[in-house]
Parts: structure tokens; C-alpha cells; sequence
């Protein structure tokens, strides 16, 4: 097991916190302006009981990665309420629920490479790249030369995920996001 600094936690990544392995759904980098140090607010699952628990660690803490069994794997396509992954080792087909997914099912496009993870050869999780590129299916019209505003409007992706971009992005446009937070990034 490693030890790693708390600021380094991302979504997808298992943890060994209070005896048990918990994988990360959200983190937050908060810092409080003149009021005490920053911290990471992590939102975390028990991959047993299946339970949540919100946890604060401080920047200067060290979390204890749980020791998982990484594979390199590729999304295929989606069945019904299960994800189809193909191992790219032995081409077995792996299949997931949109439960298990937990809000990730937004960034899989087919054929994206995922790193899938083992704890004792069962799943626990899944790493997503940084960012995926994704079509905007549905917006609204956009503005021309809004570059220099800071309002953003509500996209629908192809995958179905709302993300927040700047008035300038149009239907049709690739965009960059960011699997850790959803953000937009960049025209792609």
C-alpha cells in the first residue's frame, strides 16, 4: 500500500480509510480565505456495505491507497442498464451496471480506454482518463464574439451529461471536459 499526500486524491481512486477500502465519487480542493489551512472535501463509498460518508482531510494529510489490481481495459458499447468493457489482455467482455458506474457512465464514449480496478479479483472501480472530448447534441444558439463574459450556458452531450459552457460553444461543437469535476476545459 502507498501513502499518498490527500491533495493528490481524484474521482475513481480507492482508499483505505477507518479499516475499510472506500472509492472517491467527488473531491474538492477548499480553500478558506484567512481562516485556518485548506483541505480536500472528499465524498466516498464503502465498496462493501455500499454506504457514503462525506470525509475532510487536510491538505498536509497522507491517505493510504488500497492495493488494487489495475487492468487496461476499452468500453464497447452499452446493454440495456450494463456497460460492456472488453479486457485488451485477453479480449473477455466485463459488464457493469449504471449503478456501479455511479455518474461516470457521462464521460464513456465506445472504444475510450479505462483502467478497470480488482480488490481481491472482484471490481471496485474505474478510472476514467482526465478528460474525454464530447459532441454538444443540445444548446442554445450561440453568441458571437462572447469570448470576454463569464456567464455559461447548460450543454447536453452526446452521452447525455449537462455540462456548463461559455455562450460562444454551438450545437454540434466538440468540447473537452473534465471527468474529475464535469467542467468545461476547451473547444476541442
Amino acid at each position: 500500500m502507498a501513502r499518498v499526500a490527500a491533495v493528490d486524491t481524484r474521482v475513481g481512486n480507492l482508499i483505505e480509510w477507518d479499516k475499510r477500502v472506500w472509492r472517491v465519487l467527488k473531491c474538492y480542493h477548499v480553500h478558506v480565505g484567512g481562516r485556518g489551512g485548506a483541505f480536500m472535501q472528499v465524498e466516498m463509498k464503502d465498496i462493501e456495505a455500499g454506504t457514503k460518508t462525506n470525509q475532510r482531510f487536510r491538505t498536509e494529510d497522507k491517505v493510504e491507497r488500497a492495493f488494487v489490481d489495475p487492468r487496461e481495459m476499452q468500453y464497447l458499447y452499452q446493454d440495456g442498464d450494463s456497460y460492456v468493457f472488453m479486457d485488451k489482455e485477453n479480449y473477455e467482455e466485463l459488464r457493469l451496471s449504471t449503478d456501479f458506474l455511479e455518474g461516470q457512465s457521462g464521460y464513456l464514449l465506445p472504444n475510450t480506454d479505462v483502467q478497470v480496478n480488482f480488490h481481491n479479483s472482484r471490481v471496485i472501480g474505474l478510472e476514467l482518463p482526465p478528460s474525454v472530448v464530447l459532441t454538444v447534441k443540445e444548446t442554445e444558439p450561440g453568441i458571437r464574439n462572447a469570448t470576454a463574459t463569464n456567464t455559461f450556458k447548460p450543454a447536453t452531450t452526446e452521452t447525455g451529461l449537462i455540462v456548463q459552457v461559455p455562450p460562444f460553444i454551438n450545437q454540434g461543437e466538440k468540447i473537452k471536459v473534465s471527468t474529475n469535476d464535469g467542467s468545461y476545459m476547451e473547444r476541442a
